[in-house]
């Protein structure tokens, strides 16, 4: 499209606890021989229950926010779809009206557009609902496909597994990723700073946001979790990369429209009381005025708004050592 979103400025200041700014420099790749598949959450301030098609500024800064900075190792498509406009509108009609716009576009661009490039799926909360069942029902089962795919990065939409299995519940055939090294696997996670509680819609096998993607079965199940910041298992820092709007920081200017603050978090996964989540430690220590993520709409969705950009810094990098693995 023209001015694309994905092509924007990617320089980013780093911001250390004590304030110090340093700007770093990045910028999207050039014909960059990779794909990403990205299906964006729910955004649509649309009043029907499901959105027509209309590019709109929701989507545009949902695509910058979330999806912009794998531009700088592939090239980033992200297809209009008829999502359910808000959580009232989540009833199996109007997702069903989503799942097929997608499958629409979804056909559209592997059929002109693609041309046998490998592909990355990117997906967040309704966007990742729609993608288990697209992967599900067209990539699984098809081993031709499943050749091109890099990996599926699918946050905040519970991939389920048999417990203490790596692959055999939402997907047969694509295994969770254990290395940044594997291909053909899926990345997936919800963030919470502790136990979800027992009404989480993240976290929690055949209820809250299984139900959207039709994973209904609990018995046997957890919901997958693997650390973006370190796949193999284990605490590790988190990288997060932030819009911050106004552009400002501790009362201070930013010289960029991306802020990236080190040190402030690190992750591991942790499964307790039936729920399996990424566990978000703040380290950044009292003294630290630096901004947190919050739980914006309350302990059932945990960090959910930040899923993505908590840990994008390490989600781009793991795209970018799978796709050097890439076979």
């Amino acid at each position: 499209m023209a001015n694309n979103p994905c092509l924007e400025s990617l320089d980013w200041t780093d911001v250390a606890a004590d304030g110090a700014f340093s700007v770093q420099r990045a910028k999207p790749a050039t014909d960059a021989p990779f794909d990403c598949f990205y299906v964006y959450p729910t955004v649509s301030q649309q009043k029907t229950d499901n959105a027509n098609l209309t590019v709109e500024p929701a989507e545009i800064n949902v695509a910058i926010f979330q999806a912009s900075r794998f531009s700088q190792v592939c090239s980033v498509w992200a297809p209009m779809y008829r999502q359910a406009t808000n959580p009232s509108a989540l009833t199996p009609g109007a997702l069903a009206v989503a799942y097929e716009s997608l499958l629409s576009g979804w056909r559209d661009y592997i059929t002109n557009y693609n041309r046998g490039r490998p592909i990355i799926f990117i997906s967040h909360s309704q966007g990742s609902s729609l993608l288990i069942r697209l992967l599900s029902s067209q990539i699984d089962p098809n081993p031709s496909l499943r050749k091109q795919l890099v990996s599926a990065i699918i946050l905040g939409g519970n991939v389920q597994v048999p417990a203490g299995k790596d692959v055999g519940g939402s997907f047969q055939n694509i295994p969770a990723c254990r290395s940044a090294q594997q291909t053909g696997c899926v990345i997936a996670y919800s963030t919470f700073y502790g136990q979800p509680p027992a009404n989480s819609l993240f976290g929690i096998p055949g209820r809250g946001v299984s139900v959207l993607s039709q994973q209904f079965t609990s018995e046997g199940m957890e919901v997958l979790c693997t650390n973006p910041a370190n796949l193999s298992g284990g605490v590790a820092p988190l990288h997060p990369y932030f819009r911050p709007i106004p552009a400002f920081v501790l009362q201070k200017p930013l010289p960029t429209a991306w802020v990236e603050y080190p040190g402030l978090y690190t992750a591991q996964c942790q499964s307790s009381g039936g729920a399996t989540w990424l566990q978000v430690n703040d380290v950044g220590g009292t003294s630290d005025r630096r901004p947190r993520s919050a739980e914006l709409q309350g302990p059932q969705w945990g960090l959910h708004a930040a899923d993505v950009n908590i840990a994008l810094g390490d989600l781009v990098q793991d795209v970018a050592q799978q796709e050097a693995a890439f076979h």
